[in-house]
């Protein structure tokens, strides 16, 4: 027995039991846990109150016990540990307000805990923090400037975004895979780089010209009458006219359109050839607003120079899609993006407020139909309950257009109610909506001034795998190229006799076994420059270390 087993068996015998393999320690014995270099003492029966869990399987036989200090060694974060073992304790767990959420919830996994167990009173904090996940997880899909700054990270990130990360891995590369990233960032990526931000200029450009046309051609200044000659007869007597029945919007706004769809049909063709997946682009729903408001300029024309009597009504009508056009300005400016993922993140509450408006006008809709007819009243408008539904919107959402009014005393009451609770329906949402877009305002102006460039921390795995190659390249080389010969060569003087006995009367003092080992070591230095030395007798011995690559 060496000198550790001799003293672990000596303090463990007084409580009556040994170490051996995997048998557990006593209920009543102390365990020494070291979490980060703060040492936290407790007893093995507290560890066993939450079973199945890391700490409820300590073991001497884990490579985590230090047998010398007669503790449990483990590098993760001591402050929420400090919450944990309390939990052990006390059968409660607490959310500590000095750490980060998921800082938490991955020290609770680590420990095999659940963030669920934790306390009602530190449920908002954790909420908050998953709230903020999911915030910077938003971000994170809207940001087109959050970019890796690595060149080759960045390259990786496109080529695995098209599908061709196993080609890029393999060293197959074509011309075709180098310009298509490209030809996609200035069309889709706006801030992706200057030509892209001009491309973007231009297409806006022609947004606006195109739904400026489409306002200005339907005010009467800007239309002009069409012509129509008629043939008949009057009293008997034939008579040629020509009338003014309807007009038609000035030939400048056709070839404005005209122009501005050659643009839009170049984009569109283009980005649907470079797009990275042709399925996700016709799932886009701004990309399907721009395809039909393309398609419906060239149905209007082909319409109306092939059918000479097409309901030209109707066909403007359908131009109307083309004033969706204007969603299209989310992709370029970040602030219409914020709205839109606020009222997404808002759809529970908006969805809640539709149910309550909708509940109230049908509510107040019968309400006044019936207080109308209740007195006397020969001004009563109310004649069914549909046309009270009107009236219940126009009040609840406090517009009041002012159309239809009850003159009776209940109807009056029933109004003033109506108006009452549209206001309280209404403004009860209203601070989560702006809560929303304010935690995502904040947080993209935050994104905006933080470097974006980080330095890179290498995980556990990636650091084993590492070891693991460069071991596989330590066992692969000879002695002479390994990086480090020290344990070698001490492994050569252990096997030397160090005594002080003289050499051999035969041999000539130089020859000893010391200075030979001497002799055939040869100098060198360590991974950082630093020439290792080995002081044996006064003299001097260098260790050969090879850096490899």
């Amino acid at each position: 027995m060496n000198r550790f087993d001799s003293c672990r068996a000596s303090r463990y015998s007084r409580r009556g039991s040994l170490f051996h393999g995997d048998q557990c320690i006593p209920m009543d014995e102390r365990v020494v846990l070291n979490v980060g270099g703060v040492r936290h003492e407790t007893y093995q029966a507290t560890l066993k109150k939450i079973p199945a869990t890391r700490l409820s399987r300590l073991t001497p036989s884990l490579a985590n016990f230090d047998p010398l200090l007669n503790e449990y060694f483990f590098d993760r974060h001591p402050a929420v540990f400090a919450q944990v073992l309390n939990y052990y304790r006390t059968g409660k767990l607490h959310y500590p307000t000095d750490v980060c959420g998921p800082l938490f919830e991955e020290e609770l996994h680590y420990w095999g805990l659940d963030a669920s167990d934790t306390e009602p009173c530190c449920w908002m904090q954790l909420l908050h923090a998953k709230d903020t996940q999911e915030t910077l997880a938003v971000l994170d899909r809207m940001d087109v400037d959050n970019r890796e700054e690595d060149p080759q990270l960045r390259e990786q990130d496109v080529m695995k975004k098209f599908g061709w990360e196993e080609d890029y891995f393999q060293g197959k590369r074509t011309k075709w895979m180098n310009v298509k990233p490209r030809i996609w960032a200035l069309f889709d990526e706006p801030y992706s780089s200057q030509s892209a931000k001009i491309i973007a200029g231009v297409s806006v450009f022609f947004i606006f010209i195109s739904i400026l046309s489409f306002c200005l051609k339907t005010h009467p200044r800007f239309r002009i009458p069409i012509l129509e000659s008629v043939n008949g007869t009057y009293k008997g007597q034939p008579y040629q006219g020509v009338f003014r029945q309807t007009t038609e919007p000035h030939i400048a706004f056709s070839q404005i359109e005209l122009v501005c769809n050659i643009w839009f049909t170049f984009e569109l063709i283009v980005r649907f050839v470079f797009c990275p997946s042709r399925c996700g682009f016709l799932k886009s729903p701004l990309n399907i607003i721009d395809l039909v408001a393309t398609l419906s300029f060239y149905a209007d024309a082909i319409f109306i120079r092939l059918w000479a009597d097409a309901p030209k009504d109707v066909m403007e009508f359908l131009s109307m899609i083309r004033i969706f056009r204007l969603f299209k300005l989310t992709q370029h400016h970040r602030g219409l993006q914020i709205l839109i993922h606020t009222f997404r993140a808002s759809a529970k509450e908006l969805i809640l407020l539709v149910f309550f408006l909708i509940l109230g006008i049908v509510i107040f809709a019968a309400l006044v139909y019936y207080a109308e007819k209740l007195e006397v009243n020969p001004d009563n408008q109310f004649q069914s309950i549909p046309i009270g539904l009107w009236w219940a919107i126009c009040t609840m959402t406090t517009v009041g257009y002012g159309d239809m009014t009850p003159h009776t005393s209940f109807g009056r009451l029933v109004g003033s109610l109506c108006a009452v609770m549209g206001v309280l329906t209404i403004a009860l949402p209203v601070p989560v909506i702006v809560s929303n877009f304010a935690m995502f305002y904040s947080h993209t102006q935050a994104r905006d001034k933080l470097p974006k460039k980080r330095r890179r921390v290498l995980g556990v795995d990636q650091i084993r795998l590492q070891a693991r190659r460069h071991a596989q390249v330590m066992d692969t080389n000879p002695v002479g190229m390994r990086r480090n010969n020290l344990p070698v060569v001490m492994d050569r003087l252990n096997s030397v006799d160090l005594t002080d006995s003289p050499p051999k009367q035969n041999s000539p003092p130089c020859c000893n076994d010391k200075e030979k080992l001497v002799e055939t070591s040869s100098t060198g230095s360590d991974s950082n420059g630093v020439e290792t030395m080995v002081k044996m007798d006064g003299r001097s011995l260098n260790a050969t270390t090879t850096v490899i690559a």
